[in-house]
């Protein structure tokens, strides 16, 4: 062999060598970089096919969803990202609790009724009715408490409870 063959073997060799090191990652090492980079995103999953990473998976919000592609985005030999990903928002919080006792009984139902009329005219006075029994709290002058009672009283109530009333 000559030396200008076993210069040109020699070279062809280094430039091999430097291609080799400069390799793009491969699909399975792009998805092994990208699940890491997702790693603190379990809702958001990631596909790559040739380069491509295509995300999919619900998120909160648009600020999330962002974020996966972007953080995707700056991975070493990801040619670009298909953003597949769906913001539902939280659920809303659920209905508050229907009241079983006014559906229960439907006399408490009437006593809520003329209660709710009543109490228009005492604001001081917080009124409820539990099982036939109507109890009234707050502040109210000794008149109005008067009147008051009588107005409940004409609901025909199991009871009247007004210990937690102060009357002035």
């Amino acid at each position: 062999m000559s030396k200008k063959q076993l210069s040109t073997a020699i070279l062809c060799m280094v430039f091999a060598a430097m291609v080799a090191c400069k390799a793009k990652p491969n699909d399975t090492q792009i998805q092994a970089k990208v699940s890491e980079q997702l790693s603190s995103m379990p809702e958001v999953t990631a596909d790559v096919k040739d380069g491509v990473v295509t995300l999919s998976g619900n998120v909160a919000d648009d600020a999330t969803k962002a974020s996966a592609e972007a953080s995707v985005k700056s991975t070493e030999g990801v040619k670009s990202v298909v953003n597949n990903i769906m913001v539902t928002p939280a659920a809303p919080p659920p209905p508050p609790a229907t009241d079983t006792a006014a559906i229960a009984n439907p006399a408490d139902e009437a006593l809520r009724t003329g209660v709710t009329n009543i109490s228009k005219d005492f604001p001081g006075a917080d009124i409820k009715v539990d099982a036939g029994v109507i109890t009234v709290t707050g502040e109210l002058s000794a008149t109005k408490w008067k009147t008051l009672k009588q107005a409940l009283d004409a609901l025909h109530p199991k009871k009247v409870d007004a210990s937690g009333l102060k009357v002035k």
